[in-house]
């Protein structure tokens, strides 16, 4: 039983890191020894479960089956073992949490510090991914989207700020150079700086005043990966280069200086704060129990 539980643990970790060596990184295991296990596995069950090339590793219809089902089957089976912390005096283990990059640097900070503090027995991994990927099969524990991205068949808990709005700035020097909008279709004729989400998207900017909704289209110099290059296109407003359109709290230290400037504030959107996500399983990992118990406590 233990070397059938191993071997689907490597497949696991094969699939999930797309790879031998990058699974054999992430697992603490070698390369070769994931190689045996899968092909153990796989002679056991009489069915290929992995495509291998010299380039990628993805599993076959057959492995993609299996990890549909084996991946909450582990979970739980790792959530029934955890009952065993509630008889230790502090909570202990790894959280893994799944969040955007907005997350990361406006709601975190705050939390993760004194969380870590109240528990120092438990590690917290955060992984920070703008692709709305599946949590469990990303082997996280929970998950923090907006509502309009949440996973069906999930709970969902209030974490951080309830409201937060969108903000459009500019250095003054670009606007004295280019005017001042009025109106959010005026950004029609600017130079806007975008993100884009990994799917491609490209997100429309979105305004309201006085029930009035409006999205638009604008186009620009400068178009950025949303997540890590967010960094990028601020700099780049700052430097003159043209309109930026992000989080509130992500402009505020700019806009508190001076170095950007607001525009169209009147029509900023406001929009329900993010969510902690997870699976209503009956038994919850102790560091995920403690988190909820953390945020809910501060609410």
């Amino acid at each position: 039983m233990e070397s059938n539980i191993q071997d689907l643990l490597a497949f696991v970790a094969v699939v999930n890191a797309k790879g031998f060596r990058e699974g054999a990184r992430a697992s603490g295991k070698s390369a070769s020894s994931l190689s045996d296990a899968v092909r153990h596995l796989e002679a056991r069950l009489g069915v290929r479960l992995l495509n291998r090339t010299t380039r990628s590793v993805a599993p076959t219809e057959a492995g993609a089956r299996l990890m549909e089902r084996i991946v909450p089957a582990l979970g739980e089976v790792e959530s029934a073992l955890d009952v065993v912390n509630d008889f230790r005096d502090r909570p202990s283990g790894t959280l893994k949490l799944n969040v955007p990059a907005s997350v990361a640097r406006l709601v975190l900070p705050s939390i993760i510090t004194p969380f870590l503090q109240t528990y120092p027995d438990i590690r917290l991994e955060v992984m920070i991914d703008e692709s709305f990927v599946d949590m469990l099969a990303a082997g996280c524990d929970a998950g923090i989207r907006y509502d309009e991205r949440l996973e069906q068949d999930m709970i969902a808990v209030p974490i951080g700020p309830r409201f937060q709005r969108c903000a459009t700035a500019a250095s003054p020097a670009y606007l004295n150079a280019s005017g001042r909008p009025q109106h959010p279709r005026d950004l029609l004729n600017h130079a806007c700086l975008r993100g884009r989400f990994p799917s491609g998207a490209t997100p429309l900017w979105e305004y309201e005043r006085e029930g009035e909704i409006i999205s638009v289209d604008p186009t620009g110099p400068l178009i950025v990966r949303v997540g890590g290059g967010v960094d990028l296109i601020v700099q780049a407003a700052v430097d003159g280069l043209g309109i930026v359109y992000l989080f509130e709290g992500w402009l505020e230290p700019y806009l508190a200086s001076g170095a950007l400037e607001p525009v169209l504030e009147p029509w900023w959107q406001s929009f329900t704060g993010p969510f902690l996500y997870y699976p209503g399983r009956r038994y919850l990992p102790s560091p995920l129990r403690a988190f909820i118990d953390f945020i809910n406590a501060d609410r």
